[in-house]
């Protein structure tokens, strides 16, 4: 379920920028125009509105003032439920945001010095904006992210960047963090409404009850604009605090500051000899995420010339069924044409990723001049399959596990990355590599990546286990998670995974949701990590208020239909890369790129021919009795709703597979 508040320009209502940090407070708050239907609330001593950012009307008869933390996973899953909670109550409700970012969360205060400078800059509808878009890049949260995001919202940047060099914000964050601490509110999220104290990621029912207790006292309340004010004084008696959760072990995972020994061996290599920065690839040619991360190390060989070298190491996965082909297609053009025979013959598989069936592999090596005799007796006799089984070898000595994966003179990065992730872990590779050729003799940049490997660790060592800090860890917001739904198939629905896999995931989403944009990455991991033991089914949600994600959800169908499985999913990562253009002439657009049938697409969208599919599985959806939003899956019948980290995904799957047996 998708939280983009006030996102929306002609739906945006709530504060305006103070025009000076640390203004004072008037005694009716004046945080933005709303509904006009009524007079403003007049602020609480206890809990004020202030000048804080608000989404909804200053009329509104309900006040949700939230503590929240860019840098928190919970303050992220719960914006699914407020929401709907918007959905749900619309005018009656706004939402004010309080920073409280952590301690131990060391980007979530700048998170928030950028995100109130967009408040400055250009008040609610710039704030929500890049609340938004925080919460998007919520696992980078860099300084080069923020600025990125700063331009992508239209921020002055010279005024931001005095803003975030001379802390700006600093007194206004400290201001909602004393307020936190004031009123007790102990840990992100944490809610009142009119007064009444939630915490935690809790899920909608929860608020809900909250809410309507909240709402009947307020529609009593004489003046109308004394509601919030006169409540918070002598707010709703809150319900029972959940019972306290025993602190989660988060799994020790391979240390990315451990210098691992990965050798070069007789790879490909894209790059100078001489290079101070060796970048060890493992990658797979049909693994949409490797395909996305190219651009990426293009723009790294352009920013670092002779200073990098590439060496691709093959990983094809096992659930990719044209990418061992394809790889061992690459490596005849390395035999035949050395090292630039390769790079060339990967520039053409990545290019054209969706077509790299035999034909397509055999039309690639005529186009490269290659010999055909010896390229079809290559991939006939699979000659180049030992290789490929060493690099596969290799990776999982190196617990490479899922694509794409890289090594920085050792160094692991994992996923397709901004390119500001590498240009930290380049620019330090680079330095340590100089320190290195100075202070050991013998040492030269030809030679200086050999001899550190030989220095460095051949076992793993491993971080980040124990107990999670406990102010990071509220109530969680799933329901009961033992509970099993029965939720109605849809056996023509698309998927991957065999049929007689031991768990099937439904997943229920909408291609206009950014949270559901989000979750991509923990699917593709889930493809990776657990293979032919999942069945993963798409079934469509489309939410009401996203006025382009029926169609988007009809187009993808036909495609389907046209095209399977294969299709499908093509035409799925496209609407997702593209998720702001998936008007009716986009949608054309890519069918056209896919080489869909047009004339049959633009019927089928005319005529609504998939509506009633889709309608069925919404329906379904709403019979299991969950309260649904977007992304929402069903891991063999128990509910997780929202685009949790992949580490909760993978121990609901662990488990499910256990009770399997």
């Amino acid at each position: 379920m998708a939280l983009v508040l006030g996102f929306v320009v002609g739906n945006i209502t709530g504060a305006k920028a103070p025009a000076e940090p640390g203004g004072d407070v008037t005694a009716e708050a004046s945080a933005g125009t709303g509904n006009t239907n009524g007079p403003n609330m007049v602020d609480a001593e206890r809990i004020p509105v202030g000048t804080s950012p608000v989404d909804g009307p200053n009329n509104a008869l309900v006040t949700i003032v939230e503590f929240s933390d860019f840098q928190c996973p919970f303050c992220s899953r719960v914006n699914d439920t407020v929401d709907q909670i918007k959905r749900q109550y619309g005018n009656d409700v706004r939402i004010v945001w309080k920073n409280a970012p952590l301690p131990f969360h060391n980007n979530a205060t700048p998170a928030a010095e950028a995100a109130q400078e967009a408040f400055a800059q250009g008040g609610a509808a710039k704030f929500w904006q890049m609340h938004h878009l925080l919460f998007q890049n919520q696992q980078n949260l860099d300084r080069a992210t923020l600025d990125r995001l700063a331009q992508q919202v239209g921020l002055n940047m010279t005024r931001y960047n005095a803003a975030m060099n001379g802390h700006t914000h600093t007194a206004e964050i400290d201001r909602d963090k004393n307020l936190a601490q004031a009123v007790g509110a102990q840990g992100t999220p944490n809610f009142f409404i009119n007064g009444t104290q939630v915490t935690g990621a809790q899920p909608f029912d929860r608020f809900k009850t909250i809410i309507d207790q909240v709402l009947a006292r307020a529609r009593t309340i004489q003046p109308r604009n004394r509601v919030y004010a006169n409540m918070v004084a002598d707010p709703v008696p809150g319900e029972a605090p959940a019972q306290p959760q025993q602190p989660q072990q988060r799994p020790a995972e391979p240390d990315p500051a451990q210098v691992l020994r990965v050798p070069v061996g007789t790879s490909p290599v894209l790059g100078s000899n001489n290079a101070l920065v060796t970048v060890v690839v493992f990658s797979d040619f049909q693994c949409p995420f490797c395909s996305r991360v190219e651009t990426t190390l293009s723009a790294l060989r352009t920013r670092y010339g002779n200073d990098i070298r590439f060496v691709w190491k093959n990983e094809p996965l096992p659930f990719h069924d044209k990418a061992r082909p394809a790889a061992e297609a690459a490596m005849e053009a390395f035999a035949q044409r050395s090292h630039a025979g390769f790079w060339t013959f990967h520039d053409t598989l990545f290019s054209h990723q969706q077509n790299i069936d035999r034909p397509d592999l055999e039309r690639y090596a005529q186009e490269q001049h290659l010999d055909m005799a010896r390229f079809r007796a290559a991939l006939d006799g699979h000659t180049h399959q030992a290789q490929i089984d060493a690099d596969h070898q290799l990776a999982q000595s190196l617990e490479a596990n899922g694509t794409p994966h890289f090594f920085v003179n050792g160094r692991r990065i994992v996923g397709a990355q901004p390119e500001d992730a590498f240009v930290r872990l380049i620019d330090e590779a680079k330095t340590a590599a100089e320190t290195y050729i100075r202070t050991h003799p013998g040492t030269t940049r030809a030679n200086v990546y050999e001899r550190m490997m030989a220095e460095a660790d051949t076992t793993i060592r491993r971080t980040g286990g124990g107990a999670a800090p406990q102010a990071a860890a509220p109530a969680p917001a799933q329901p009961d998670e033992n509970h099993v739904y029965t939720v109605r198939p849809n056996a023509h629905a698309p998927s991957f995974g065999p049929a007689n896999a031991r768990v099937v995931i439904e997943h229920f989403s909408d291609y206009q949701c950014p949270f559901c944009s989000r979750v991509g990455p923990q699917v593709e991991q889930i493809r990776q990590r657990y293979g032919d033991r999942v069945r993963f089914v798409w079934r469509d949600y489309p939410l009401p208020f996203h006025d382009h994600a029926m169609l988007a959800a009809e187009a993808a169908q036909e495609a389907f239909a046209q095209r399977g499985n294969q299709g499908f999913w093509r035409f799925h990562d496209n609407l997702f890369t593209n998720q702001q253009h998936i008007e009716r002439a986009d949608l054309e657009r890519y069918a056209q790129e896919q080489g869909l049938d047009m004339a049959r697409f633009r019927a089928a969208l005319d005529g609504h021919t998939h509506q009633a599919r889709i309608r069925d599985d919404m329906a379904a959806a709403d019979a299991t009795g969950a309260q649904i939003g977007t992304p929402a899956f069903f891991i063999a019948g128990k509910f997780v709703a929202g685009a949790l980290p992949f580490e909760e995904f993978q121990r609901r799957i662990d488990a499910a597979l256990a009770a399997a047996h």
